[in-house]
């Protein structure tokens, strides 16, 4: 009876517009009513919105590759990382004596390095020689490192204070998100040719290895993007703040609506921002949604539910889970460039599983696997719970706390009300797991 009531829920058409709705009077709470629970302020009710939509691309990604084909990527926070070099390398104008220091010399180690992994795949493919394969590799291992290091070095040593990097190619910053896809989808082929058509935690513990190594790479690789140095001033596609609030225009629009310059010009900007991805992930919902109702759709949910029915009908499951591992991979990449244009900084050291992992899988989790409106809902709902919840937390805190005579338990309840975030996280994913296991919006 309860699962035919929860089926029941489930199937009601005014489901998803109801909860998306209950969504967005959130949003006008948060800038409209001051109070100890809402800011009153749209700069910072816009800002949380806009990376809720980025949240919203991403958890597109790892929803394509769970809820389409059931690949468990536990390494999403390496294909962000790998979206978020596209904006320095693509965008950024060139380090002025960076590439005549060893640029050349750089491009042709990499070139030696491609083109010795295809040689050993040639040779291993040709003669099945174990010894000569090796051979190829470590040969080439030994030209690639020739030309490799001392490129590093003379790019590293220049101008190492402001610079010390390679710079980028000083191209639209738009083009630099369908770049980040690239880039996030080249990992992934690479990490799926090895670890797809295995057993499915292979895959997980591939992703989550890989996604740590790139990570690291950026980190200590500072000709690449200068690693814990951080870049900074990376190009924007709206307006700056400083601009508008220079322009008499525009400080007599924002007067006429009864806004400060300051304000004014925070709020265009975000305003701006959330117009772009807005386009962005409408966009791909388009084509993802397209592509889930055609026969490719069908055929990998079939892939999903039983991978020995679907072999037994003639499908190549690794390859259909290879293309939607890509495919999913390049959304989140398109997402990672788009969160450095938001900051207009990349920091490798930001880069957190717990945020960038963890967080996305409880999103599309709680939104509904398998159901891309259900991981947008669920991605802007967590975010804007995980930002509120560092303010609603110490404050549930103080007031529970308030009987209580003073001590060490009252004091360290009450310094430990920052990390409420996390329980109410956990406690949100119970919550759902319990009543809705199959999200807010189940697949249908």
């Amino acid at each position: 009876m309860a699962t035919n009531r929860q089926a029941a829920t489930s199937a009601s058409p005014w489901r998803a517009p109801i909860l998306f709705g209950v969504l967005a009077i959130l949003f006008v709470l948060e800038g409209t009513v001051r109070n100890s629970m809402f800011s009153g302020s749209w700069n910072t009710s816009l800002a949380i919105l806009n990376m809720g939509l980025l949240s919203a691309i991403t958890a597109l990604g790892v929803n394509m590759q769970w809820g389409y084909a059931g690949l468990f990527n536990v390494g999403v926070v390496g294909f962000l990382a790998m979206g978020a070099l596209a904006p320095v390398l693509v965008s950024l104008p060139p380090v002025e004596g960076a590439w005549a220091a060893g640029g050349t010399r750089l491009m042709l180690a990499l070139a030696v390095g491609v083109g010795t992994l295809a040689m050993a795949k040639l040779a291993w493919t040709r003669t099945r020689s174990g010894i000569l394969t090796a051979v190829v590799l470590i040969g080439g291992f030994v030209a690639y490192r020739w030309l490799f290091d001392p490129a590093v070095i003379a790019i590293e040593a220049n101008n190492p204070a402001r610079n010390g990097n390679i710079g980028g190619l000083g191209l639209p910053v738009l083009l630099s998100w369908a770049v980040g896809g690239l880039f996030a989808a080249a990992a992934a082929w690479a990490i799926g040719k090895v670890a797809l058509g295995l057993r499915s935690d292979y895959l997980a513990i591939a992703t989550l290895g890989i996604g740590e190594i790139i990570v690291a790479v950026m980190k200590n690789e500072d000709w690449l993007a200068r690693g814990v140095k951080n870049i900074t001033s990376i190009p924007r596609p709206v307006a700056q703040e400083v601009a508008l609030q220079r322009n008499p225009d525009f400080v007599d629009f924002a007067a006429s609506w009864g806004f400060p310059a300051a304000e004014a010009s925070g709020i265009w900007v975000k305003l701006s921002y959330m117009s772009l991805f807005l386009v962005v992930l409408l966009v791909i919902i388009l084509l993802a949604e397209l592509a889930l109702k055609s026969p490719w759709g069908r055929m990998m949910r079939a892939i999903r539910d039983n991978e020995t029915a679907a072999e037994a009908m003639g499908k190549d499951v690794t390859r259909r889970h290879l293309q939607v591992f890509i495919l999913g991979s390049a959304v989140i990449g398109v997402a990672g460039a788009m969160m450095v244009t938001l900051d207009g900084l990349l920091a490798p050291t930001s880069y957190n599983p717990l945020r960038y992992t963890f967080l996305i899988w409880v999103m599309v989790i709680v939104g509904g696997s398998g159901n891309n409106w259900g991981a947008v809902l669920g991605a802007v709902t967590i975010w804007f719970l995980w930002i509120k919840a560092e303010v609603w937390g110490p404050a549930l805190i103080a007031m529970l706390t308030g009987p209580m005579a003073d001590g060490p338990v009252k004091a360290h309840l009450l310094d430990s009300a920052p990390h409420m975030r996390f329980i109410a996280m956990g406690a949100v994913l119970l919550l759902v797991l319990r009543f809705a296991p199959r999200g807010l919006l189940p697949e249908k």
